[in-house]
């Protein structure tokens, strides 16, 4: 399984879920296409966020919001 998961749910809800089970994000941000991508440090945490949200997990492809600007616009 991967570390990433991306959730129907904002970005200080998944935030909030994750201390509330002690939980350490690597990485989050919020899609373009609604959601948040959440990147945690191993897989078993992943799984445990993926269990909580249950049908809110994003299983198609999504709209990342870019974080970088190209340089050749």
């Amino acid at each position: 399984m991967s570390r990433a998961i991306n959730v129907n749910a904002t970005e200080a809800h998944v935030i909030a879920t994750c201390a509330k089970r002690k939980i350490t994000i690597s990485a989050i941000e919020t899609l373009h296409s609604g959601g948040t991508r959440v990147v945690m440090n191993n897989a078993d945490d992943t799984a445990d966020i993926a269990k909580a949200y249950g049908s809110k997990v994003i299983a198609g492809p999504v709209q990342r919001t870019p974080t970088r600007l190209s340089r050749y616009q």
